[in-house]
């Protein structure tokens, strides 16, 4: 009997799997934390002889050369990927077998890159899974945008020829299973449910349903904005990735979390957006631990500038290095554990903004207030605030000026993204107000919201 064993990335909204047999076992695009994949195949009593990556990512840094490199496993990649290690070229049609009666065999499957390949994974002559990373997801595609503007709109036609090619080759049964689409933004459109199959797909995947003209057309109008550090995951998993460091990084104290903030460097504060509002190192920023770290902190920050991290615990300090590395934010300048009495110098006061409901911001008047939507533009789409200023989060930072005068009430449609950008804009000067409530409750406080 085989098996597959998911390893969830929730924060990228990704998916590894280790799958195998009795004895033997493949890596799927593996996370850059490869400890995690080692203890599942420890447990499993397996050994690791294959790692496969189906292209090279975009999104997230691989751990497949170092995992590799450790296990002694073949790395299989695609042979037109142009990488900078050696590694086991992968064609269309090539097959390895894995365990007994279980063999993994490439699949030629464009679109999301230009040489993006899934693996079908067969028992004994049966294909019962597809890995297929960013070709066919759950109730959609990978984007098309990520490689070069020219070829968007040829790869888009690509993501349908290869749905269609998996579709037309498995069987209605077969798993499918994909690397992104539970979050990352390396997908089209977002997961609509946690497990699928071919059956499934054939029967609601527009990739699969909609004719090629106008599948292409819909899925390029419906791209969100590239996270910015996406330009530096691709060209650090061609060169192949050094090992992970995830030792304790250096103990900040008061003074010198205040040295690093008068050197412009960045001091993120990684508790829970109520306990930031309520107190806080003035010039911190809040990016909430239990959100999606990574792609936030990662997409703000002028890439390379150091980072140092405030944590609540050890525990929460050390989540968060193991997230970050899976993005290239491989050791933070310093950290500090405690709270804001820990981390403020003698004499020194905590800062703070209040939290209010959209009950209170209908219940305020219109002079000097503004009213700031930070989420996407797919999502403001759908409907605003009359009157709002809309900047999506990921440009507060360097569009903090076109925020006109007045007390900033900034929303989002939960709370943590305006949690973020209530604290860029408090670390600047402003006084603002961080809205921390749903956005449907907004019309039901009677605020007016226009649509169109």
């Amino acid at each position: 009997m085989f098996f597959v064993e998911a390893i969830e990335l929730e924060g990228l909204g990704n998916r590894s799997y280790l799958a195998g047999g009795r004895r033997r076992a493949v890596v799927v695009d593996p996370p850059r934390d490869i400890d995690r994949v080692l203890a599942a195949a420890a447990r499993r009593g397996v050994a690791i002889t294959h790692v496969v990556e189906t292209h090279i990512h975009n999104d997230y840094v691989t751990g497949g050369l170092e995992l590799a490199r450790i296990t002694g496993a073949a790395y299989l990649v695609p042979a037109d990927a142009h990488v900078s290690f050696a590694r086991t070229a992968v064609s269309d049609g090539d097959t390895v077998t894995i365990d007994r009666e279980l063999t993994l065999t490439a699949v030629a499957t464009p679109g999301h890159t230009p040489h993006h390949t899934a693996y079908v994974l067969s028992e004994a002559g049966r294909p019962v899974a597809a890995f297929t990373g960013g070709s066919l997801l759950i109730g959609t595609v990978g984007r098309p945008d990520l490689v070069e503007p020219r070829l968007t709109e040829q790869l888009a036609r690509a993501q349908h020829a290869s749905a269609h090619r998996l579709a037309d080759s498995l069987p209605d049964e077969t798993e499918v299973l994909p690397t992104h689409g539970f979050g990352s933004f390396c997908s089209s459109a977002q997961a609509d449910g946690e497990a699928t199959t071919i059956g499934k797909e054939k029967a609601a995947n527009p990739a699969l349903t909609v004719e090629v003209d106008t599948f292409v057309a819909e899925l390029l109008a419906g791209l969100e904005d590239v996270p910015a550090y996406y330009a530096h995951m691709g060209p650090a998993n061609a060169a192949g990735p050094a090992p992970v460091d995830l030792t304790a990084p250096a103990v900040a104290d008061p003074d010198d979390i205040a040295a690093r903030l008068a050197a412009g460097e960045w001091v993120v504060d990684l508790r829970n957006r109520i306990a930031f509002a309520e107190g806080h190192v003035a010039g911190s920023f809040n990016f909430e631990a239990d959100g999606k770290l990574a792609t936030y902190l990662a997409w703000l920050i002028p890439w390379g500038r150091p980072v140092t991290l405030l944590a609540e615990s050890a525990e929460q300090l050390a989540a968060a290095q193991r997230e970050l590395v899976r993005v290239g934010i491989d050791r933070p300048a310093a950290a500090a554990t405690g709270g804001p009495a820990d981390w403020l110098r003698a004499g020194e006061s905590s800062a703070s903004f209040p939290r209010a409901t959209f009950a209170e911001l209908a219940g305020q008047g219109r002079g000097r207030i503004v009213v700031l939507d930070v989420r996407r533009s797919s999502e403001r789409v759908e409907g605003w605030i009359e009157g709002s200023v809309h900047i999506p989060v990921h440009q507060v930072h360097r569009r903090i000026d076109e925020v006109p005068d007045g007390t900033v009430w900034v929303h989002c449609a939960g709370g943590m993204r305006a949690g973020i950008a209530a604290s860029l804009l408090d670390a600047a000067g402003r006084d603002v107000v961080a809205v921390d409530d749903g956005f449907g409750a907004a019309a039901e406080a009677g605020l007016t919201i226009v649509t169109g």
